[in-house]
C-alpha cells in the first residue's frame, strides 16, 4: 500500500537480521514465543488507515446500541452465565479481512469479533523489536491510535486490567497458562504491568473470596483479568478448577466472562454494514430441512451460491468446526441451526509483495476500556497468510506469513 516504504523494506531485508529478530523475542521473556513471527510488518497508508477506524467506529456504534443488548439476551449458552456481569465490556477484538474495493482501494471487510482480550502486551513487544531490528520501518509510524506512545499504551492497559487495585491482588487467569501457545503474551503482560498468570486450579476458595499462594501466604484476589475461553475448558471434564465461574463470588472481572459470548459470532446477524458481510443464523433459512425438519426461524431462502459461503459454529474459538466448502447436505445434517452461521465469504486482497509471492492479511483492532462505557480502539495486531485460511495448517513451509503487525502514520 505504500510501494516505496516496501520496495526499501524488501530490499533491506535480510535472513540474519529476522533471525536475530526471532531469537531476541524467543529470549526476551521466561515463556518463548509458540507461533510463527512474520518476516514484515504490513505498512498501511494514510487513506486506509481511516478506512479502518471508520469500520471500526461504525461496528461499535452498533454494539453500543439498546437493540444489541436485546439481540444479545441469548448468547450464552445454558448453564453458562457468570453472575455480577458488568454493563460494558473491557475488552474488545475486530477481526478485518483486507479486501480489494474494486477500485484499487483497500476495504475492511469484518470476519469475526470478541467481547475478549487478545495479545495486547505481546503486541507491544514484538513493535518495538520490528523497529529495533528493521530501521526501515519510519520513525513517525505507529501501531496505535488515538495518539497513544507505548507508556501511555500501557496506562491504558494497566487500568482495564487492574482498575483500582495492585498487581498483587490481581491475576491473569488462564488454564495451564505455561501450556498456551499464547503463552508470550502472558508472560508480557507480567513483565509490563507485574500481573502474573495463574492456573485455574491454583485458586482457592475462600467463603466468597478468591486466593491465591506465595511465599506461603494467601493473597487475596480482587479482580480476575480473565483469559479462560469456555470452549477449551468444557473440553477438558478432567480439569479440575479451584471454583466455578458460575460461583457467585466477590470479585471484579476484567473482561466478564459473560461478554466472550454476548459480542462474539453470535453478533454478525445483528450488524449492518457496508464492513460487514452477509450473515444469518441458519436457523433463519426456509430452503433445507436441518435436522430432520425445517428451522423454528425459517424465513430466507438458502443461498443458490453455497461456494461463496462459509459455515461457522457459534461456539468455538480459533477457527474450530469452520466450514470453507459448505453444503445442502452438510448443512441439513445439523442438528442444532441456530447455533450455526452462514457467513458469505470474502476475497482477501494480495496485500503484501514477498520474495515468493503476495500474502493477504488479517487485521484486528484491540480496544480496551475501564467499564465505563464501550472500550477504546488501542493497537491493532495482524495475521499474514498465503494459504486459504489464516492458521498454522494453511500455511506449512511458507515464509512472510504469521503474527505481525502494522504500522501506519498517525492520523
Amino acid at each position: 500500500m505504500i510501494p516505496d516504504l516496501r520496495q526499501r523494506y524488501n530490499a533491506a531485508f535480510t535472513e540474519q537480521r529476522y533471525a536475530a529478530f526471532t531469537r531476541e523475542l524467543n529470549r526476551s521473556m521466561y515463556w518463548p514465543v509458540d507461533f510463527r513471527i512474520a518476516e514484515s510488518p504490513l505498512f498501511l497508508d494514510a487513506d486506509t488507515t481511516r478506512e479502518l477506524i471508520r469500520a471500526a467506529d461504525d461496528i461499535v456504534r452498533q454494539l453500543a446500541q439498546p437493540a444489541f443488548r436485546k439481540h444479545a439476551a441469548n448468547a450464552i449458552p445454558p448453564g453458562l452465565e457468570v453472575p455480577n456481569e458488568t454493563e460494558w465490556p473491557h475488552f474488545l477484538a475486530i477481526d478485518f479481512a483486507l479486501c480489494d474495493d474494486g477500485h484499487g482501494r483497500i476495504k475492511p471487510q469484518l470476519i469475526e469479533l470478541q467481547g475478549f482480550p487478545t495479545v495486547a502486551a505481546w503486541q507491544l513487544l514484538q513493535a518495538q523489536a520490528f523497529r529495533k531490528h528493521f530501521p526501515e520501518i519510519p520513525a513517525e509510524f505507529t501501531t496505535f491510535f488515538g495518539g497513544l506512545d507505548d507508556e501511555r499504551y500501557l496506562d491504558e492497559l494497566r487500568s482495564a486490567i487492574c482498575g483500582e487495585f495492585l498487581p498483587e491482588n490481581v491475576v491473569l487467569l488462564e488454564i495451564e497458562p505455561d501450556k498456551q501457545k499464547t503463552r508470550i503474551d502472558f508472560a508480557a503482560t507480567h513483565s509490563f504491568l507485574s500481573v502474573r498468570p495463574m492456573c485455574l486450579s491454583k485458586v482457592r476458595l475462600r467463603g466468597r473470596q478468591l486466593v491465591y499462594f506465595s511465599g506461603g501466604r494467601e493473597v487475596p484476589i480482587h479482580r480476575i483479568f480473565n483469559r479462560v475461553i469456555f470452549d477449551e475448558l468444557l473440553r477438558k471434564p478432567d480439569f479440575k478448577p479451584g471454583f466455578k465461574f458460575t460461583d457467585k463470588i466477590e470479585v471484579q472481572w476484567a473482561g466478564h466472562p459473560n461478554w466472550y459470548f454476548r459480542i462474539s459470532k453470535h453478533s454478525l446477524p445483528f450488524l449492518k454494514s457496508p464492513y460487514v458481510p452477509d450473515c444469518h443464523f441458519v436457523s433463519e433459512y426456509s430452503g433445507v430441512k436441518v435436522g430432520g425438519g425445517l428451522p423454528p426461524d425459517a424465513q430466507l431462502a438458502l443461498p443458490g451460491d453455497l461456494e461463496n459461503y462459509v459455515l461457522k459454529p457459534l461456539y468455538s474459538f480459533a477457527g474450530l468446526g469452520v466450514d470453507i466448502t459448505p453444503t445442502r447436505e452438510k448443512i441439513a445434517a445439523l442438528e442444532k441451526p441456530a447455533e450455526w452461521l452462514l457467513q458469505r465469504k470474502v476475497s482477501y486482497a494480495p496485500i503484501l509483495q514477498t520474495p515468493d509471492g503476495p500474502a493477504k492479511a488479517e487485521i484486528r483492532l484491540i480496544f480496551a476500556g475501564d467499564g465505563e462505557g464501550m472500550p477504546k480502539l488501542l493497537n491493532n495486531l495482524v495475521r499474514l497468510t498465503k494459504g486459504a485460511m489464516h492458521g498454522v495448517d494453511f500455511n506449512k513451509g511458507k515464509t512472510w506469513v504469521g503474527a505481525s503487525c502494522a504500522f501506519h502514520p498517525v492520523v
